[in-house]
């Protein structure tokens, strides 16, 4: 037979499958039995066994990958997954308005979407095909679930138009097929998933995609990053374009420009909600023009463009059994209340945080009570009132210790705080949280350093530090719980190799109040070195776009602890890397373009802007470097107020003499 003609009945026949997986999977609206489509697929499959040059990755039967992966590899976003800020009340997203309108003006249309209660995903197309499929991760970088997310039937693996784009969106199970995979596996004996959140997430994260495909996943797109050949101005259009692409979008698109009509719709909702066939948790609210977009920006976190309206939570009763005290990473003593157990949303909850004592003293909070319970967001739990009419008068009131319960040192509260933090800079539990944040995946990652492992260092005194991991040794491993031979050596090679980490994997890892992963990385970019971040001001951390002043008085005060500086030149003497190799080679190549590039400076008399110090680095950046004393080799002498001898002899030799406003303008 002709193979050309074999090809275009391939092709013809993919096409027509495609078309009816986008009526049947994107639009509900099926035209032909699944007897006949099966006929189709089966068709298919036949001829491309007997034809395998004609392979095509975006072929209807490569939905699902013959074998597991070994695990998911990392995709770096092209452009970052943000979270959305959250409001829970009327005047939240008042105040949301509010913002809006006084930088972008009166004049806004809003878009609201369902908020979809599932697992964010990146999809990229090049030239109308699937080439990745992400999840959203730290906002930065995500694993790759390219082949899970192929076998999610509503996800075109190839467009309708040739575009390359990137798009977000939210994938989930449907409840009734969260039902019957609950049923299914009470009968095979397996734990039951809480809610279809967790299905949809458990679900794409299987290393073996056939697994996936069974789980009826579905998605809807909400967002389109990128798309070649088009001038987006508004959300609408974005929606539009990835609609006649053959994406399964939003199925709620609502536009106002009334704040009081959303908060309506919130309301109607927060009812409704209960009669869709997947979960929701609330609605979206989004500017529609792209221009306003741009004019209100983003934190390091969230856009200021956006906001989620989170549903009110679901509320139950329970009791009050005890209330204990947690001291956390930074010294911080949180009362945590200690429950009668009782499902909330579709999981057992058994402790709920209490904050601070003014939380405790406000709501009346003591020992013994009947409270209502809710989560949070759907998500962490918090009491919301006390049944002060069912008390029986054997309730205990609650009164913050005035020592830490872990070590002993004095508890206290700072005027303006409401926070009570330990005075133990060694305390133990401090230490603790820290350690194993240091060891952390986002941080310097040392496999197989868990919470267990970590208690043994502790308890067995081999570490008081994160620093002190790096001089362990073999003997002093060998002799702890469980820990043989080969998993002593695994241990040694995993903090041998953390040692190697960026810049900014150090930087988070430290534990610096306020400082996640997104801050850390626009740090270690902007210094490029640990040594820098040390001898910056609160101003050189304020120029940095999306550090704002509570962060940069944070790293300011972090880096004038002496117990902090004691503990990063332990990490320096042990071979820890110090440097953000990127940035370092960003930076060499500035400064083999600046005129300063292998100029000889001379600093004397006093800078009122810099220290002597920064001055120096300043100009070392530029590819400048510094000497003592003057010679007919310096090129700059730099001028402060009383410069003494130096200043003399530049100008005996005739050498450039810069004063403070003329060094300030050169940078």
């Amino acid at each position: 037979m002709d193979k050309e003609k074999i090809r275009r009945q391939i092709e013809d026949l993919r096409d027509k499958i495609r078309h009816h997986d986008y009526l049947y999977y994107v639009l509900d609206k099926p035209v032909i039995t699944d007897s006949e489509y099966d006929q189709l697929v089966r068709q298919l499959i036949e001829l491309e066994e007997e034809y395998p040059e004609f392979y095509s990755p975006d072929s209807p039967t490569q939905r699902v990958g013959g074998s597991p992966v070994q695990g998911f590899g990392t995709v770096m976003h092209s452009y970052p997954m943000l979270s959305l800020a959250n409001a829970f009340s009327k005047e939240e997203l008042l105040d949301f308005d509010r913002r809006v309108r006084n930088m972008v003006g009166n004049k806004v249309e809003y878009v609201v979407e369902f908020k979809i209660d599932g697992l964010s995903v990146s999809l990229e197309y090049e030239n109308g095909r699937l080439v990745r499929g992400a999840t959203r991760g730290d906002g930065q970088i995500g694993e790759n679930v390219t082949e899970n997310l192929k076998t999610i039937r509503s996800i075109p693996l190839k467009l309708n138009k040739p575009y390359s784009m990137t798009v977000r969106g939210e994938v989930f199970m449907p409840k009734d097929h969260f039902v019957k995979l609950n049923k299914q596996r009470e009968l095979e004996g397996l734990p039951t998933f809480a809610n279809p959140r967790n299905a949809a997430a458990g679900s794409l994260r299987q290393l073996d995609p056939r697994i996936t495909a069974t789980r009826h996943l579905d998605i809807y797109l909400f967002n389109l990053e990128y798309v070649s050949d088009y001038t987006i101005e508004s959300h609408m259009q974005t929606m539009e374009i990835m609609k006649e692409a053959g994406l399964k979008i939003s199925p709620f698109l609502y536009m106002t420009s009334s704040m009081e009509e959303i908060i309506e719709l919130c309301q109607e909702w927060a009812d409704k909600r209960h009669n869709l066939a997947f979960d929701i948790d609330g609605l979206v609210i989004k500017v529609n023009s792209m221009a306003q977009r741009q004019q209100l920006g983003s934190t390091s976190k969230t856009p200021r463009w956006a906001i989620a309206y989170k549903f009110p939570a679901q509320q139950e009763e329970t009791f009050i059994k005890d209330i204990e005290i947690q001291v956390g990473r930074t010294g911080v003593l949180t009362p945590t209340a200690l429950l009668d157990p009782v499902v909330v949303a579709g999981s057992t909850v058994s402790r709920a945080s209490l904050h601070n004592e003014d939380y405790i003293r406000d709501k009346d909070i003591r020992i013994g009570d009947h409270v209502i319970i809710q989560k949070a967001g759907d998500i962490i739990p918090e009491v919301v009132r006390v049944l002060k009419d069912k008390r029986s008068g054997n309730e205990k009131e609650f009164v913050m210790p005035k020592l830490c319960p872990v070590c002993g040192a004095h508890a206290i509260r700072l005027e303006g705080e409401v926070a009570v933090r330990c005075t133990g800079n060694a305390c133990p539990a401090q230490q603790r949280r820290l350690i194993i944040h240091f060891a952390s995946r986002e941080a310097m990652d040392i496999r197989g350093l868990g919470p267990a492992i970590v208690d043994q260092l502790l308890a067995n005194k081999l570490i008081n530090d994160a620093a002190d991991l790096y001089y362990l040794e073999f003997d002093q491993l060998i002799n702890l719980e469980r820990m043989g031979n080969k998993s002593a050596n695994n241990l040694l090679k995993a903090i041998e190799e953390s040692k190697e980490r960026e810049l900014e994997k150090l930087i988070f890892g430290l534990g610096i109040r306020m400082v996640g992963v997104r801050a850390a990385h626009l740090i270690a970019e902007k210094f490029g070195h640990l040594d820098r971040i040390i001898e910056a001001q609160e101003i050189d951390f304020l120029a940095i776009d999306e550090i704002g002043e509570k962060i940069a008085q944070s790293i300011t005060a972090f880096f004038r602890e002496e117990q902090n500086l004691k503990l990063i030149d332990k990490l320096r003497k042990a071979g820890v890397n110090l440097q953000q190799r990127s940035a370092l080679l960003n930076q060499e190549e500035e400064k083999k373009e600046h005129p300063w590039n292998g100029k000889t400076f001379v600093l004397t008399g006093t800078l009122d802007e810099y220290t002597r110090n920064q001055a120096k680095a300043l100009i070392e950046e530029r590819g400048g470097r510094v000497t003592s004393s003057v010679s007919k080799k310096t090129d700059y002498v730099v001028a402060g107020e009383n410069p003494g001898s130096k200043l003399d002899k530049a100008k005996e030799l005739g050498i450039t003499v810069i004063d403070q406003q003329q060094f300030k303008s050169m940078l």
